[in-house]
């Protein structure tokens, strides 16, 4: 059974939105914003940036499969819009928490 192309975006979506989240936190280990010291924004703006990043190269990668074999063009910017950014908040905290581990007693 095939998909329809909105259906592939969608799924698309879910599978870069998941992307995102390991990247996100992979960036905050990579800067080293990990630690119980204090709380850093940081963590937070590394995180929504990956996120946004990866989102808007999507569009551009769907953009270019898939914008003859859409009826509205507009639903390549917002298909899967919302599932993608609660997938990437999803395994970015569950990564987080993950690496983060409990707080020092």
């Amino acid at each position: 059974m095939d998909m329809k192309p909105l259906e592939q975006i969608y799924w698309l979506r879910v599978g870069l939105g998941i992307v995102a989240g390991i990247a996100s936190t992979g960036l905050n280990v990579l800067v080293g914003t990990l630690n119980w010291e204090s709380f850093v924004f940081n963590e937070l703006i590394y995180g929504i940036d990956m996120a946004l990043i990866i989102y808007l190269a999507s569009y551009f990668i769907i953009k270019a499969k898939f914008k003859n074999k859409l009826e509205k063009p507009k639903k390549l910017m917002t298909m899967g819009i919302f599932i993608y950014f609660i997938a990437w908040l999803v395994v970015w905290i569950l990564f987080y928490s993950i690496l983060r581990g409990p707080p020092p007693a």
